[in-house]
């Protein structure tokens, strides 16, 4: 409650507090798995592995390894098995080229679900704004909006299972 005998709308009460950390974890979205701010020099360092992987210099040197593990051999030109021992065989290359594509769509998807977070955020504290705006300059309009609702809900909440038909 503040001083005016008003209780804000950031409060709540304390036996809720307790729970809201176990919810908000079990509730993570997947941009949350990996933190913006990295703890040690190893996990800063593994942040740049999909990067990498899916940079197009290295797609470019994966496929022209490719043409020379793959496509060479197939057209007669012989490749040392010290080359296919070191740069792998088809499966392998095609198969690096494949972890390259979904580490790239991957990092696609992390930063389109994140620049939606901050949307997403932006649009409730606007919402938010309008609705203590409209609670200030409009009580009595506000009122009447919170009764229609409210007798909205009591309306559905009397019907049938059915959705209120009968028969």
């Amino acid at each position: 409650m503040s001083a005016s005998g008003q209780q804000s709308h950031d409060q709540r009460p304390a036996a809720n507090a307790a729970s809201a950390p176990a919810r908000a974890h079990r509730y993570k979205s997947v941009t949350d798995l990996a933190d913006e701010t990295a703890r040690s020099w190893f996990t800063r360092a593994l942040q740049w592995v999909p990067r990498i992987l899916s940079s197009k210099p290295h797609i470019v040197w994966l496929m022209a390894l490719g043409v020379y593990l793959i496509v060479l051999p197939l057209l007669g030109v012989a490749v040392s098995a010290k080359s296919e021992l070191i740069g792998g065989n088809y499966t392998n290359v095609t198969s690096d080229i494949g972890a390259c594509i979904a580490a790239g769509g991957t990092l696609h998807l992390v930063s389109q679900g994140r620049k939606r977070q901050k949307v997403d955020a932006e649009r409730l504290t606007l919402l938010k704004d309008v609705h203590a705006l409209l609670h200030h300059l409009h009580p009595d309009a506000a009122a009447e909006i919170g009764q229609a609702i409210r007798q909205a809900h009591e309306d559905g909440a009397g019907r049938d299972e059915d959705g209120g038909r009968s028969e």
